[in-house]
């Protein structure tokens, strides 16, 4: 019986790690490596040189530049043999897009009688209707989170008054981030408006008359670009709804600059004490609303295991840009957005050329998805996570790629030394790639994505970004974000900000393609043993509390 006990004992400790060890353990074979030489420096420059194009206009979500893209795509994937993922057996996630119009003329704010410049001074978020003079109080954050006994507002007479509120930082779901303490999983769905209330659904719970938001810092360095988001109004999708707006679409609220904040407040709102301000204020917002479409690309490559096929590895993009700027100086009114996003989205059409060449089929099936709208809030993958056009819960992982086109010049370093100023001494060289999230939530997929980059081009993978501290908060600026926090694990590579970030300078004659090439082809191969894996990767750990809201 001993015996048999230590035998047993011997088989636990030595047996078991060992066949759990084999599931993280890559040994890429000549003939796995050669399905990636399919990919070519060559091949992505002449799909980069299409896409990034003048002709395509800055892919603005929405748009006719990236409509043309989408349906340049899905051409190639029709005649590479790809099943249609998106709807009504087509390679497109339809999605309806409300855009409400801005009357400029109807939509002011004044502070004590002083009238302030629309898209200078202050931004129209959200709401419509007729001027509102009010008495003006100060909320500080303005949130509510009854299990932590937290209401900014409590003791507040703030009915049928315009409510200020100010934090620490800047939330892309709710403008001003919960309170230190509360995780997003704490805020769940069903309980908004009665168990939790952001700031803008707290004031207008309480009978609020409106709503003005003081920028933080990190927004007022980026006040400039928000023209083109703001200026003209607002987009969103129509299915997921303004997430400032809520259930309250005619409570007008207002995002402030440094102006109005000292108008309202005199100063730091931190200093500011909550209360009434002992002043009067005047909001009015006016729009008109109109549908637009736009589309994610989806598509699968069906695995070869009877079994298996019925998962997928979810590999993705975003294909949008910026767009168009008629009032940027220069002559150079186009955002090409050769790196950000052409090169993420030439990389995954090319793994997916790569993959129709190949002898032999992975054993999972393989999910193709260019997301829109990503500049504008991850709008696609957000989307595509909610109204999945396959079982999302068959999705055993997402590789993200965005920006992987640029390297550092040595010569030519420009150093991040001014807030909004492009830079590039942070961006990666031409054998090095930032990853991120890959060990986040899954302790196999981390040792897949380095094992494999170990036992192929032995990149330097540069983890610095792989921080829930990170202050550029990078996990949280693309698509992945949103499948992390739907469950799935999530691997992102991304080459660095530089110069060129977000300026009409992005273009395709400055991308390191020899650098593209060696990075696609590690993540075609990533993506490989990822698929034939026996086992789906084990979510082992819990995405840490500060990476789970933006």
């Amino acid at each position: 019986m001993k015996k048999n006990l230590l035998s047993l004992f011997l088989a636990l400790v030595f047996i078991l790690p060992s066949a759990a060890f084999a599931q993280t353990t890559v040994k890429l074979t000549s003939k796995e490596k050669s399905l990636a030489d399919a990919i070519t420096a060559e091949q992505m420059k002449q799909y980069l040189y299409f896409i990034a194009s003048d002709e395509m206009e800055g892919r603005d979500t929405p748009s006719r530049g990236l409509d043309l893209t989408a349906k340049f795509m899905a051409m190639n994937l029709a005649r590479w043999g790809f099943k249609p993922a998106g709807d009504d057996g087509t390679y497109f996630q339809k999605i309806a897009l409300r855009r409400e119009s801005l009357d400029a003329n109807a939509t002011k704010l004044s502070v004590a009688g002083t009238q302030f410049a629309l898209n200078n001074d202050f931004f129209r978020v959200s709401g419509s209707g007729e001027s509102v003079d009010r008495p003006l109080v100060f909320g500080k954050d303005g949130w509510m989170v009854k299990s932590k006994n937290i209401d900014a507002l409590a003791g507040l007479d703030v009915k049928g008054k315009i409510v200020v509120v100010a934090g620490p930082g800047f939330s892309q779901q709710f403008m001003i981030p919960p309170p230190q303490g509360v995780a997003q999983s704490e805020l769940k769905a069903e309980g908004r408006g009665t168990e939790w209330a952001d700031p803008i659904a707290n004031a207008a719970r309480k009978g609020a008359a409106g709503v003005i938001v003081v920028a933080p810092d990190q927004i007022l360095a980026f006040w400039d670009q928000l023209k083109n988001f703001l200026g003209r109004g607002a987009t969103f999708p129509d299915k997921l709804g303004n997430r400032r707006q809520g259930d309250n679409a005619d409570l007008p609220v207002m995002l402030v600059g440094p102006k109005v904040r000292d108008a309202l407040l005199g100063g730091d709102p931190a200093k500011a004490a909550a209360g009434d301000l002992g002043k009067t204020g005047s909001v009015s917002a006016k729009s008109k609303a109109e549908i637009l479409n736009t589309q994610n690309v989806v598509a699968v490559w069906e695995g070869s295991d009877p079994v298996l096929k019925n998962e997928f590895v979810a590999i993705g993009a975003h294909y949008d840009h910026v767009g168009t700027n008629p009032n940027a100086r220069g002559d150079d009114k186009i955002w090409n957005g050769a790196d950000d996003d052409g090169s993420g989205t030439v990389a995954v059409l090319s793994i997916a050329e790569a993959l129709a060449k190949a002898s032999q089929r992975p054993k999972r099936s393989i999910l193709f998805v260019w997301h829109c709208g990503e500049e504008k809030g991850l709008w696609g993958s957000d989307y595509f996570n909610k109204f999945p056009t396959v079982d999302i819960k068959k999705v055993i992982t997402q590789l993200n790629i965005d920006m992987i086109g640029r390297s550092l010049d040595p010569n030519k370093i420009i150093k991040c030394d001014q807030p909004g100023r492009p830079c590039n001494e942070e961006l990666s060289k031409a054998d090095e790639i930032y990853v991120i999230g890959s060990e986040m939530m899954s302790s196999t997929l981390g040792a897949i994505t380095k094992g494999t980059n170990d036992g192929y081009l032995k990149l330097a993978y540069n983890y610095k970004y792989d921080d829930p501290k990170d202050k550029n908060r990078f996990f949280f600026r693309s698509d992945h974000f949103n499948y992390a926090v739907n469950g799935i694990p999530v691997v992102f590579w991304f080459d660095g900000v530089h110069e060129d970030y977000h300026q009409p300078s992005d273009t395709p004659d400055k991308i390191d393609y020899m650098k593209m090439q060696k990075v696609t082809r590690t993540i075609f191969l990533t993506m490989w043993e990822l698929a034939d894996l026996k086992v789906r990767p084990a979510v082992d750990k819990q995405l840490p509390p500060e990476l789970t809201q933006r």
